[in-house]
């Protein structure tokens, strides 16, 4: 459990960095990126290796009809990961994608998990996304909605995400834990 909470303290502590101490970010300058670049990949491997290590310690028992919400839950949550990065009519269409597609994985996991580390592991990511949504919109609280783009680059997106879904799928079943049942 040490790893988990080690590796969410450097992921936080790195991502709240530029809203917490924009003067001590901005005299690293370019080299800021790889600081926080490097610190995440590191926190990722701690709560990896954390989270595979722990001890399960059995807090709840989710139901099973869970795995179906869960797995309904991600193809949502990499739908919208990904528009933050299209170009299609739904470029723009919530300001904080990215942390809102980790909120939405967080609450998938916590759904199908009832022991302790995933809810530290998975609690902890959702804490963060909201407390980064937070920080973000005090930092900045004026937001102009991008233009959108043509709805072909929508179609686009739904091709990748269905491609990731299953990528990311396969990679659990891989590691043994099998997403539908």
């Amino acid at each position: 459990m040490l790893l988990i909470i080690l590796g969410l303290i450097l992921w936080t502590g790195a991502h709240f960095w530029k809203r917490l101490a924009p003067d001590h970010r901005a005299g690293f300058g370019d080299k800021g990126k790889l600081v926080v670049t490097v610190s995440s990949f590191a926190a990722i491997a701690l709560m990896v290796v954390g989270y595979r290590a722990a001890d399960f310690i059995h807090v709840w028992s989710p139901p099973e009809f869970f795995r179906h919400i869960n797995n309904l839950l991600m193809l949502v949550a990499f739908f919208v990961f990904g528009m933050s990065a299209t170009t299609g009519r739904l470029k723009g269409y919530w300001r904080h994608p990215m942390l809102i597609s980790v909120k939405i994985w967080a609450i998938a996991h916590l759904l199908v998990n009832g022991d302790l580390a995933a809810i530290i592991l998975f609690g902890g990511m959702l804490a963060w996304a909201v407390g980064s949504v937070i920080l973000i919109n005090k930092a900045e609280p004026n937001w102009t909605r991008p233009e959108p783009g043509p709805a072909s680059k929508d179609v686009l997106l739904v091709v990748i995400t269905l491609v990731t879904f299953g990528v990311a799928a396969g990679v659990h079943i891989w590691l043994g834990v099998n997403p539908f049942g």
